[in-house]
């Protein structure tokens, strides 16, 4: 039996694959342990400074990225779909430091679009597209969502998408910001890496820590934001990467980042 989650590292990315096609990689007890055990992986794997979350989407006649939370599975009470750490597929609120990168070729529809949204850049095909489509099951949703949504489109568009359920078009979540880089289909895993082996080479230090001012600037105020900033930059002034990023500079070389 296949895992059904996968972590292998190729040069400085990790990649992490859902591999449930066959149920259109929606999220029962065992993808959410897998996908957290993968993130935890990424997280420990010195190597590899960056993430890139895709899906199997292996003889599905309409691809399907994620399909959100087994619904057979929590119907009949057989199956969870969240973990302590993680919350909804272990990943929605897990902490990290790494960014992820969401490969979507498909539709992302309720907790797949969660996840997506808990991703840190997406990297989507034209032939993709996201939904919120609890309430058309009597559901919300619940594992960020709600909130998250606003935040990538703005309140207008997310509250449209959220109340009448309907998928928002791969080239409309591009104009809208919710997609970094739209693609041919069948490209967006290979985009990903593209886009991950570019931020990998800067100083990863300063790439994790640059990502946790970002996401807080959603909400917090200026002056939490200040002080944020400032606890993330003291340790830079310190670390082997700045006196490497300032030798290469002065001669005029590539530098040779550590990551300490």
């Amino acid at each position: 039996m296949s895992e059904i989650v996968t972590y292998e590292s190729r040069g400085r990315v990790g990649l992490i694959t859902l591999n449930r096609p066959e149920a259109r990689n929606a999220v029962n007890g065992a993808l959410a342990e897998g996908l957290e055990a993968a993130v935890d992986r990424l997280e420990a794997d010195d190597e590899a400074w960056i993430g890139v979350l895709r899906a199997n989407t292996e003889g599905q006649s309409n691809p399907v990225f994620c399909a959100g939370a087994d619904l057979k599975a929590l119907n009949d009470g057989s199956s969870g779909a969240s973990t302590k750490r993680g919350g909804f597929a272990g990943f929605v609120y897990r902490e990290r430091r790494k960014p992820v990168i969401a490969a979507i070729d498909g539709l992302a529809t309720a907790g797949g679009l969660e996840i997506t949204l808990a991703c840190d850049l997406v990297v989507a095909t034209t032939r993709s597209s996201f939904g919120l489509a609890e309430v058309k099951r009597n559901l919300i949703a619940g594992a960020g969502g709600l909130f998250r949504l606003p935040r990538a489109i703005g309140q207008a568009a997310a509250m449209e998408a959220i109340l009448t359920g309907d998928p928002i078009p791969a080239e409309r979540a591009y104009q809208l910001g919710l997609v970094s880089r739209l693609v041919a289909p069948g490209e967006a895993e290979a985009e990903a890496f593209r886009l991950a082996e570019k931020i990998a080479e800067n100083a990863p230090l300063a790439v994790w820590a640059s990502r946790r001012v970002v996401l807080a600037a959603a909400y917090e105020d200026d002056d939490t934001l200040k002080a944020l900033t400032d606890e993330e930059f003291a340790p830079l002034l310190t670390s082997e990467d700045l006196k490497e990023g300032l030798t290469a500079f002065i001669e005029k070389r590539q530098p040779n980042w550590k990551g300490r």
